[in-house]
């Protein structure tokens, strides 16, 4: 009877802290850091600053250039958007001149255009920047982002103890759900336990969060993304169990049609990234960026792969020589069969495409009724394949081809 009681009890605390309906695919949107960083001069560069301008002109552009309609729903505030100090009542307080309105107005001005409003604090003495962070604060400032109608929380970890992140990342999620109003709950926790040498209880961390980081932050640069592919390959038996509906891995923002990626490397990037069902979450100037990296960034069918509702994180299954191969089981099933999306990724940069030849079955896909075969960014429909029949691609330098084999049902069903 006691250990009925106590599996009752378990069972409603997990509850409280996953339930909350919210992220069951990884959350799609916009973030200021990588490419606005905190730039709080609006003095001398008004168009760049970290203001309610910056972020009421990104939301319209979402809206008006095709983004919404193809799953990007929320615009993030990152860091530096307080004032140095809180109010007299202990309150949050957005900086007075670069937010003139206050958040709640900004919120209602994302709200009224159909999207999604995000907000950063920080599990700490202060924001990663110097601004206030929530310790002593915990109950205060999640009831004043329930009365903003905040719809994301990200939770960094500067000036925090990791230790103490066990209890005060759950502790504040419990308060947030606490609210009656749902927020997604993105945490910073285990990167900074990593970095202290303290191994993450990814169990907890994925009952309590709805995303979370592992590794270092993205810089503007193929390098930067290339480190994060590694990390996530070489630690992929023990990151990749944790994501599903609801709980996902971050490596952190896409960085395409900014200054440090080529369009190979772009395109490398976001099938990577929808390969590991990670949170697609652009930092880029939307007012300049190139077609061909807004191509890229709406492509509906790679897309679809990372918002498969299946929610099973992707892995690297082949690498050799600079050659990389990764694959994701998504839907739809037959019996026992999934359907896959598949990433060759060229490492290499001897300046001249690899080919790379292998039989479905090698890569898994041993359905006897075969596979319908997509070049996911070339649009090519190869038709159905066996397992014993050998594909051929050519990939270039530090690029991808990307492929989907849907699962066939028998003729006679």
């Amino acid at each position: 009877m006691l250990s009925i009681v106590w599996i009752i009890l378990l069972s409603s605390s997990l509850c409280n802290c996953l339930d909350n309906g919210l992220a069951k695919t990884p959350p799609m949107g916009w973030l200021s850091w990588e490419r606005f960083r905190c730039n709080t001069d609006c003095v001398n560069d008004p168009d760049n600053c970290i203001s309610e301008q910056l972020f009421q002109t990104m939301t319209d552009i979402v809206v008006a250039d095709g983004y919404a309609s193809v799953g990007y729903e929320y615009i993030n505030i990152d860091d530096c958007w307080l004032e140095k100090h809180r109010s007299h009542e202990g309150k949050l307080v957005a900086d007075r001149k670069r937010f003139p309105n206050g958040i709640k107005a900004l919120s209602d001005y994302i709200h009224s255009r159909g999207l999604k409003f995000g907000i950063y604090e920080d599990y700490g003495n202060y924001t990663c920047a110097g601004y206030p962070g929530i310790i002593g604060y915990e109950e205060k400032d999640a009831l004043q982002f329930a009365e903003w109608n905040v719809d994301y929380v990200k939770l960094d970890g500067c000036y925090a103890l990791p230790y103490d992140m066990d209890l005060g990342y759950s502790t504040f999620g419990r308060l947030l759900n606490g609210t009656g109003k749902s927020m997604v709950y993105s945490c910073s926790w285990p990167v900074y336990q990593i970095y202290a040498g303290i191994q993450p209880n990814y169990s907890a961390i994925q009952t309590h969060c709805n995303l979370w980081r592992n590794y270092d932050d993205i810089q503007d640069s193929w390098a930067s993304v290339e480190n994060i592919i590694d990390y996530y390959g070489n630690n992929q038996d023990l990151i990749a169990p944790n994501a599903g509906p609801g709980h996902w891995n971050d490596p952190d923002m896409l960085i395409i049609g900014n200054f440090g990626l080529s369009y190979e490397q772009a395109k490398t990037q976001f099938a990577i990234w929808s390969i590991l069902a990670a949170p697609l979450l652009m930092s880029v100037d939307l007012r300049t960026i190139r077609p061909q990296f807004k191509h890229i960034l709406q492509n509906r069918k790679i897309i679809a792969v990372d918002q498969d509702p299946l929610g099973i994180q992707g892995r690297r299954i082949y690498k050799h020589k600079g050659i990389e191969i990764w694959s994701r089981p998504i839907g739809p099933l037959y019996q026992n069969f999934y359907s896959y999306a598949i990433a060759f990724v060229n490492r290499r940069t001897d300046g001249t495409p690899s080919d790379i030849s292998v039989t479905l079955k090698e890569l898994g896909l041993i359905n006897y009724s075969g596979y319908r075969v997509e070049d996911l960014y070339e649009n090519v429909d190869y038709g159905v394949l066996y397992p014993n029949t050998k594909i051929k691609v050519k990939v270039n330098p530090s690029g991808v081809v990307m492929l989907k084999g849907e699962v066939q049902f028998p003729a006679d069903l």
